[in-house]
C-alpha cells in the first residue's frame, strides 16, 4: 500500500512543530509582558510604601574642623530633619526614632525643620517621646517651609518636647572652659533668614554651627563666618533610580542634594540630611531615611 501524500505531509508538519524551540505569538508576549510589568510595579510600589519608609539608615561622619576648640574636638552630633509628622509618620515612628538617636549618646541633637506636614496639632502625640532625647549640650531645632501653618503653637510644642527652637537666634555652648556657637536661621522659602541678627553676640573668630532647612542657602551662608552647615528639606530626593539619582527635588533643594559638600573659598562644610519622613507621595524608593551621627575633630 502507498503512502498517502497528504498523510506524509501532515507527519512531517507535526514532526517540525515538535522540534521547534518554543515560541510566543506577538499576542502572548504582549500578556507576558504587561503581567511582568505590573508585578515588578507592585512589588517595587510596596518596597516602596510599606518598606523603604521604615528602613532607618545611621550614617557616620568624620569631619575635620579646623577652628573647632580641642574641648569640643570629637563632639559627636546627631542631625535628623523632616519628621513630617501627620503625613504617613506618627508618634510611634518618633519612639524607635528616639530610641535609636539615644543609644547614639550624642553630646548635641539638632533637628534641621519640617517637623509637621501641615497642622500644628499633628506633634501632639509626637511631644512625650521627643521629650526624652537626651544629649549634655542639649537639643536644638529649627523651622522648614512646613511649619508655618501656626508657627506659634508648634514651636511652644517643640519646647515642651525640650528643644531650643532658633529662629534667626543662636546659642553658646560650654564645655571645659571653652565656647562653640549654633545658629539657627528661619526658613528661606516662607521665612525671612537674617544671619547678621542670628549672630548677635557672637565673639569674632568662634567656631560656629549653622543650622538652616534649606540646602542651597549655602551659597548665601559661605559669605559669613560659618565653618558647618546642618540641612535638610531635599529628603534626598526621597526617589532615587538607578544610573539616574534624584527624580525631582524641591525649591531650595537643587544644587545640593544629599550628603556632604564643600562651599566656597572659604572651607564651608555643608550637610544635607535625607530626612526620615516623606511628603507629597509616602513613598521612598533607593532613598532610606537617615540619622546621621557627625564626629567633628579639629586635626587630622
Amino acid at each position: 500500500m502507498k503512502n498517502h501524500p497528504d498523510l506524509i505531509h501532515n507527519s512531517d508538519q507535526k514532526e517540525a512543530r515538535e522540534k521547534r524551540p518554543f515560541s510566543l505569538t506577538r499576542r502572548q508576549f504582549i500578556k507576558l509582558s504587561t503581567s511582568a510589568l505590573v508585578g515588578v510595579g507592585l512589588a517595587a510600589g510596596g518596597y516602596a510604601s510599606l518598606l523603604e519608609p521604615k528602613m532607618l539608615e545611621v550614617t557616620r561622619v568624620s569631619l575635620q574642623q579646623k577652628r573647632l576648640p580641642d574641648a569640643f574636638d570629637g563632639i559627636k552630633i546627631a542631625h535628623f530633619s523632616d519628621l513630617h509628622l501627620g503625613f504617613h509618620t506618627n508618634a510611634d515612628d518618633v519612639k524607635r526614632l528616639v530610641s535609636v538617636i539615644n543609644r547614639e549618646r550624642p553630646d548635641l541633637i539638632c533637628f534641621t525643620g519640617d517637623m509637621v506636614d501641615g497642622p500644628a496639632e499633628d506633634m501632639v502625640e509626637a511631644v512625650a517621646p521627643l521629650s526624652k532625647l537626651q544629649a549634655p549640650l542639649g537639643v536644638l531645632s529649627i523651622v522648614g517651609n512646613h511649619d508655618f501653618e501656626n508657627m506659634k503653637r508648634l514651636i511652644a510644642l517643640q519646647k515642651r518636647a525640650g528643644f531650643t527652637v532658633l529662629r534667626n537666634e543662636n546659642v553658646i555652648l560650654e564645655r571645659n572652659g571653652s565656647r562653640m556657637a549654633v545658629v539657627g536661621l528661619d526658613d528661606w522659602l516662607l521665612g525671612k533668614p537674617n544671619p547678621d541678627r542670628a549672630r548677635r553676640g557672637i565673639p569674632q573668630n568662634m567656631y560656629t554651627l549653622l543650622l538652616m532647612h534649606e540646602p542651597d542657602y549655602a551659597g548665601l551662608a559661605s559669605e559669613h563666618p560659618f565653618d558647618l552647615q546642618l540641612s535638610g528639606h531635599s529628603h534626598g530626593g526621597q526617589i532615587r533610580l538607578p544610573w539616574v539619582g534624584e527624580v525631582i527635588t524641591p525649591p531650595g533643594s537643587k544644587m545640593y542634594i544629599k550628603g556632604l559638600y564643600k562651599i566656597g573659598d572659604r572651607d564651608l562644610r555643608l550637610y544635607v540630611n535625607r530626612g526620615i519622613g516623606t511628603t507629597r507621595l509616602p513613598f521612598r524608593f533607593l532613598c532610606k531615611p537617615e540619622l546621621t551621627i557627625l564626629t567633628l575633630n579639629n586635626r587630622v
